[in-house]
Order: C-alpha cells, then sequence, then structure tokens
C-alpha cells in the first residue's frame, strides 16, 4: 500500500549529572533560573573536569548486537554519534543510502542547522518514503536535535515549512527576551517516563544547543521537558518513534544511557 505520513495513518508507531554530585571531583556552576509553551531547568556550562564528548562514561548497561543505521543526509557530525553507540556495544553504521535502512534493526536521524535545508536535503537523498516505510513496519526511529524536530508536522523556522509528519505538532522559535537565543549549554531534565529514559535520574543534565523548540500537540507524547524561560519538549515518544532535543553523544553519562536503552529498544540483546 501507499506510504502514509504518520499523521494521516494515526500510526501509533508502535549526565551525568554535575560532578559535585557524583564524585567528579570539580565543583558545578551555579544553575542559572531559565521563561510560552513548550518543554527542561535552569542552564549551566560543564564543569573544568567535564568533557562535553561521551566516552568516559558508561550508562548502567550495555546494549548489545543492535545494528542501528545512522542516516546521512548532509547535516551533522555523525561519527560522534556513531562512536557514543559504540561505546554501548551497539553497531551503528553511517549510511547515505536509503536502501540500507530495511538491514537496520533501529534508525538514527541525526542533524543541525534549519529545518527547511534539513527537510530539503532528506527528500533530495530520497529519505523521506523509506523512513515513513520502516516506521510504518514497526522499526524504532530517533531524531536529534534537528532530527527531533523533522519529526513534527511542520515548523516556523524562516517561512513555514512541512516536516515528516510522525508527530502532531510544530516547531516555533524561543521567544525574545532576556534569555539569549539559542540556547546553549547544560540543563536540566524533567522526566516524565518511558522506556527510552529508564535510568536517568529526575534533574539529570543534559547539552542543548537550538533555538527553535518543539510544541507537541499530545501531551503524553511528552517524555521529558526542560525550562528555558519556558517549559519545552525535551524527548518525545509516540510508539516506536523517539525524539531528544538535547545531543545525547554530548550528555556524557545520559546521552550514553538514551542511545543504549533505544539501542535495546531496537534489538539490542543486552541486560540490565
Amino acid at each position: 500500500p501507499a506510504v502514509q505520513s504518520g499523521a494521516e495513518k494515526g500510526l501509533a508507531y508502535g549526565v551525568r549529572e554535575p560532578c559535585s554530585r557524583k564524585g567528579g571531583g570539580g565543583v558545578a556552576p551555579a544553575v542559572q533560573s531559565g521563561a510560552e509553551k513548550g518543554l527542561a531547568y535552569g542552564v549551566r556550562e560543564p564543569c573544568s573536569c567535564e568533557s562535553v564528548e561521551a566516552g568516559a562514561w558508561l550508562p548502567q548497561s550495555k546494549a548489545g548486537g543492535a545494528m542501528i543505521a545512522i542516516v546521512d543526509y548532509g547535516v551533522g557530525n555523525l561519527r560522534s554519534v556513531q562512536k557514543a553507540f559504540e561505546r554501548v556495544g551497539a553497531t551503528a553504521v553511517i549510511s547515505d543510502e536509503p536502501s540500507a535502512l530495511e538491514a537496520s534493526q533501529g534508525i538514527v536521524l541525526p542533524g543541525v542547522g534549519a529545518f527547511g535545508d534539513g527537510m530539503a536535503n532528506l527528500r533530495a537523498g530520497g529519505w523521506v518514503e523509506p523512513l515513513l516505510a520502516q516506521v510504518g513496519a514497526g522499526k524504532p526511529l530517533l531524531g536529534i536535535c534537528l532530527g527531533m524536530q523533522l519529526l513534527f508536522e511542520a515548523s516556523e523556522e524562516m517561512g513555514r515549512h512541512a516536516g515528516l509528519g510522525l508527530l502532531p505538532g510544530r516547531v516555533v522559535r524561543f521567544p525574545e527576551g532576556d534569555l539569549k537565543v539559542p540556547h546553549i549549554g547544560w540543563n536540566q531534565l524533567r522526566i516524565r517516563g518511558g522506556e527510552l529514559l529508564v535510568g536517568i535520574e529526575e534533574g539529570a543534565y543534559a547539552y542543548f544547543v537550538h533555538s527553535y523548540y518543539a510544541r507537541p500537540e499530545v501531551e503524553e507524547q511528552v517524555l521529558a521537558t526542560t525550562e528555558y524561560g519556558l517549559e519545552f519538549a525535551a524527548v518525545v515518544g509516540r510508539g516506536v518513534v523517539f525524539g531528544a532535543q538535547f545531543h545525547p553523544e554530548k550528555s556524557q553519562e545520559v546521552g550514553l544511557q538514551l542511545l543504549s536503552n533505544f539501542a535495546r529498544l531496537a534489538g539490542g540483546a543486552g541486560e540490565r
């Protein structure tokens, strides 16, 4: 049958914290308070003892065996995402061929930059229909940063652009005010639940870089929030479709735990 968007089909698709808390050896800077609707709390810069890149800390357990396809559509530092998956024991392959999705157990859609450019690249590379088909068949998909935003129906970034339509809602810009835009740095997660966030504590820190945020239509699809002048969706999920606004590959233990959870959901054999 013809592939439809997630919105049309109504598919039921399917930090490390500051080092002072866990004995990292440094003193975390004070948390700064963050102020329309959206979705995680306080921003800080990493301690001098912390590396932004994933690699020094492992999640509670490794995800074994899962083969993850990382979509190479011309945006983002894909190798850092690949290395983070390797760190938790998953096999991650960067691919610029949509046909590679079929052999994978899970798909990651990373990305940085503008929404319109991201969707244009996906269309030009022939990714849209294969992505929708694989998700429709029940294969887990994780969008990261821009990749999460592309999961939604539309964005208001530099005009109006249609997204993949896998999640109902739209992407809007942070309002102008006292806080700097883009939102850059470490910020806290307010956890609501979901398998993707197993092992991640309430108030854990993750690393964000973005000027726009997703405004989901369905509140139950928000798995975690963060605050930056307003409460916005930091992690979303609907069936086998997931998204993280922060960068897991830069978020140390928290990011590795999330990627490990996704790899297990995609078919990894790791035991918690």
